[in-house]
């Protein structure tokens, strides 16, 4: 016998079941998921499955979908966006999602004996696939997303931003096929939830930027571009090693000066930096076409130039978060050192 409705939310819905929510009541459902990131741990499954539903939505799917469903698309966002592994554990948000937001926010149904079961146990992925399990947004946040002109593209630009750095943003976006246009359109009531939720964000240091551009000297510390338009750095940007949504300090040694190519690189994990003799080192995923090692490859092994003082160095606690959270692991075999680290004064 199939049962509709998240474990957590039968006895809580109540009279509302049928009423759609205000763009505020929405905005703030979401933003209890955010409050449950744990600091220093990037968990992306929970706001990709929610960008990926929010997708849904936007192309007029209907509310609930089969697992099996979205099973694949949801498998490469985690490969392509997640840390390495992430795809492995990706029924994982498709159930817990439903006690996240004070349980008003994901809507599952299925057989009885699967719902009934305890938040903890996770139903594996064949279970979920066997037993046709279906989830998405209820009905009153559902109907909201749908009739809340800008409502869908608000909470997937807060997403993006809470959960994801920004150099990523237009990846994640063209990938899911979602239209973001429109995102200021909501009525005054949900302008105080979008103050309130950049008011509690954690503040970002403006000088961050340069001081970590300072520190290479104006260039990247990969390749070494250094252009300037008159005495301004172009194309120059101060990437932290662990992002700073997850904890990371806006301090020199949790920077790299790279130009925006290898920000990219650096945020989607084709390369990580070892903390030993501060390499560059690239992942096996990592595929450079024609131009093999006289393209991006070239600079596998080598190591990245120095800032100008030791202290300056990247630290190794953050080029570990950053190896294990954003690295595409396994790591290209290393080659024969081709460089070392400029002396730092």
């Amino acid at each position: 016998m199939e049962q509709s409705g998240c474990r957590r939310r039968l006895d809580r819905r109540g009279s509302d079941v049928n009423h759609m929510k205000t763009a505020i009541q929405v905005l703030d459902a979401f933003e209890n998921i955010r409050r449950a990131q744990r600091a220093g741990v990037y968990a992306p499954h929970k706001p990709l499955l929610i960008l990926l539903a929010l997708a849904r939505v936007q192309r007029g799917e209907p509310r609930q979908v089969e697992f099996a469903v979205i099973d694949a698309p949801l498998k490469q966002l985690l490969t392509e966006f997640g840390p390495s592994g992430a795809a492995k554990s990706r029924h994982y948000p498709f159930w817990h999602l439903a006690t996240d937001g004070r349980g008003m926010l994901w809507d599952l149904s299925g057989p009885r004996e699967i719902l009934k079961r305890n938040a903890g146990a996770t139903p594996s992925l064949g279970e979920l696939r066997e037993h046709h399990i279906k989830a998405g947004f209820p009905s009153d946040i559902d109907d909201a997303l749908r009739h809340v002109p800008g409502l869908i593209q608000a909470v997937a630009s807060r997403t993006l931003e809470t959960y994801f750095p920004s150099t990523i943003h237009g990846d994640i976006v063209a990938t899911l096929g979602l239209d973001l246009d429109g995102a200021n359109d909501l009525r005054e009531d949900a302008t105080a939830a979008s103050d309130y939720a950049t008011a509690e964000r954690r503040k970002r240091d403006p000088a961050f930027r340069d001081r970590v551009l300072r520190a290479y000297e104006y260039r990247c510390c990969v390749c070494g571009f250094d252009l300037r338009i008159g005495h301004t750095p172009a194309g120059l940007e101060a990437a932290h090693i662990q992002w700073h949504h997850v904890g990371g300090p806006d301090i020199e040694s949790n920077g790299l000066s790279l130009c925006a190519l290898h920000h990219k690189l650096f945020d989607l994990g084709v390369f990580t930096v070892e903390p030993a003799q501060h390499r560059v080192i690239f992942s096996q995923h990592a595929i450079s076409g024609g131009r093999g090692m006289q393209g991006e490859l070239q600079f596998h092994g080598r190591a990245i130039q120095a800032p100008q003082h030791a202290s300056l160095l990247p630290a190794p606690q953050f080029l570990a978060w950053n190896a294990k959270w954003v690295f595409k692991a396994p790591a290209r075999p290393m080659v024969q050192d081709t460089a070392t680290p400029r002396a730092a004064h």
